[in-house]
């Protein structure tokens, strides 16, 4: 099923402004974050898999036991090649705000002068999230280092963490993981590889492609 968005003004104006920060030279003092977040189930083998033999593949029964779910935050700065993860429980606005803040006062981020996270709209993606779970005076030393900016409502694929999700679901979690402790174990092992790689993601889609797909001439939006 597609989500086929509307072409209003603001809609270009967000799309626009997010695909000029993604243009941007890399400036470590002024780094882009892309941010989202997924729920994996936690499922556990009910019986004994049998061990792979030559020309043979591992056997796993078909049978299985649900554990519940938890979240994944992943915040990925593609032209640096970092990315960072966390398993929670829930995704609530607590658990947005404390990942955020274990995200900027991460010693890579120490010296900056903004930093810079792109979002979808989802609910707890907002300031208020920060006034809800610190102090007053916690939350807005933690927002004087951020600027946000939202991808357009319908446009959540502008944010490049949904690259990294999607790499991380293939490499990572697109197996049978019973527990919580199994899950940060994975993520862990994962993050790891790929920072120590440096990997990044080579954005390609500009705002010139935008006008061509979305068939718009910003001077004559109304």
């Amino acid at each position: 099923m597609w989500c086929i968005p509307e072409v209003t003004q603001d809609f270009v104006e967000r799309m626009e402004h997010v695909l000029d920060l993604y243009e941007k030279p890399y400036d470590r003092a002024q780094p882009v974050i892309c941010v989202d977040e997924k729920s994996k189930q936690l499922i556990a083998n009910t019986r004994t898999s049998k061990p792979p033999k030559t020309g043979k593949p591992k056997r796993t029964d078909y049978e299985y036991q649900r554990n519940g779910t938890r979240n994944i935050f992943v915040a990925v700065e593609s032209k640096a090649g970092f990315r960072k993860a966390s398993v929670t429980k829930q995704r609530k606005c607590t658990d947005f705000a404390k990942f955020i803040k274990r995200l900027v006062t991460l010693p890579r981020y120490r010296d900056t002068k903004k930093i810079h996270i792109v979002l979808d709209n989802l609910n707890t993606h907002f300031e208020k999230s920060f006034y809800q779970t610190f102090s007053q005076a916690e939350a807005a030393a933690l927002l004087k280092r951020i600027e946000f900016h939202y991808t357009p409502k319908h446009a959540s694929w502008l944010n490049m963490a949904e690259i990294e999700i999607g790499i991380m679901d293939r490499q990572c979690l697109g197996k049978r993981i019973a527990d919580k402790k199994s899950l940060v174990r994975n993520i862990a092992v994962w993050q790891k590889i790929r920072n120590k790689r440096q990997t990044t993601i080579n954005w390609k889609f500009t705002k010139q492609d935008a006008r061509k797909v979305f068939r718009y001439e910003p001077a004559k939006l109304s």
